[in-house]
């Protein structure tokens, strides 16, 4: 690695800020009311930077909130462009463009610093992440129109300094879902399932061995975002499912041999057992009336499903609140 020695990103942000950013701003402005966190895009936010994430987007950055009305951020911004460290911890401060429109990595230089301090306002940047402030509120149509990556990146990474006190209280806000949107969320997932469990053996009794294991593969992404959901996490974008799904040491064998099988049979076999598990899973939680959890054949078809269809049913039964029990599920 061309640069320093590699550590946590979050880490790396926490101490930037204390030892680097903080006593500037200081220095050249007084005690400026301000929160500072990392949050948002970024791997290290979820913890799962590695030395692969150096190559961009990756290095001394942070958020620097200021009180809308404060009108020094223009000020603070080129401050810490003449006057950061060229290099913190042996990482450079400086990102220079890549190819990719708008994506940076760190470079030398010796000039100003093109730095990673995005000074904002938290309204602004809820607004811009999320596309509303949670501060005035989560209404249901912000639930259910924000990327559940969004959510995700929004509630991880660490928060320093909460000076302004708008950072605690909103990520709270977001930490998540009420439980009747929660359980609408659950029962779109488990319609999904609904929708192509049974085509795993469908297509393979056709001799079609690619699309079942196809649909096999998209069952398995269904059941790894459902398992996250029931334990009250947001599931993160494609790169980093697998990783948020490790801790899960039941399932994970389970459905890597599901990826494995060869034949639509194995394939089957394997989804039965994590189906159950899964929808043990939630029945514990409560949010509905317990449904029977064992796999059954799909009607008169020698196919081994769930019905997941009957897990969507009850816990849209138990959604109280008359709009969201309105709503549609995705058509099964």
């Amino acid at each position: 690695m061309p640069y320093g020695r590699f550590l946590p990103g979050l880490v790396l942000a926490e101490r930037f800020y204390w030892d680097g950013v903080e006593p500037l701003v200081r220095a050249h402005f007084g005690e400026v009311p301000h929160s500072a966190a990392r949050i948002g895009p970024g791997s290290e936010v979820l913890g799962f930077d590695t030395e692969r994430s150096v190559d961009h987007e990756w290095g001394p950055r942070l958020q620097l909130f200021l009180d809308p009305d404060d009108t020094r951020a223009d000020d603070i911004r080129e401050a810490l462009s003449q006057h950061l460290p060229k290099e913190f911890l042996g990482f450079p401060t400086h990102f220079e463009p890549t190819s990719d429109e708008g994506v940076g990595r760190m470079a030398r230089t010796d000039g100003p610093v093109c730095h990673r301090v995005e000074v904002t306002d938290a309204g602004t940047w809820f607004r811009e992440r999320l596309g509303f402030d949670p501060r005035g509120g989560v209404t249901v149509r912000d639930w259910l129109g924000t990327p559940t990556q969004r959510l995700a990146e929004t509630t991880a990474g660490a928060v320093f300094h909460d000076g302004l006190r708008v950072l605690t209280a909103a990520r709270e806000a977001l930490r998540w879902y009420p439980d009747d949107v929660w359980r609408y969320v659950l029962a779109c997932q488990w319609t999904r399932i609904a929708r192509e469990e049974a085509f795993v053996g469908r297509c393979g009794e056709v001799g079609d061995e690619l699309g079942s294991a196809i649909v096999a593969a998209r069952l398995t992404h269904d059941l790894m975002r459902l398992r996250l959901l029931l334990d009250r996490r947001y599931p993160p974008y494609g790169k980093w499912l697998g990783s948020a799904f490790a801790r899960y040491a039941d399932l994970v064998p389970v459905l890597r041999a599901v990826l494995a099988a060869t034949d639509w049979r194995a394939r089957e076999d394997h989804l039965a057992v994590a189906y159950e598990r899964v929808a043990a899973e939630c029945n514990a939680l409560g949010l509905a009336d317990p449904v029977d959890p064992t796999t059954r054949p799909y009607h008169s078809r020698p196919f081994r499903v769930l019905r997941a269809d009957r897990f969507a049913s009850a816990l849209r039964a138990a959604i109280t609140d008359p709009a969201i029990a309105a709503l549609p599920l995705p058509h099964a």
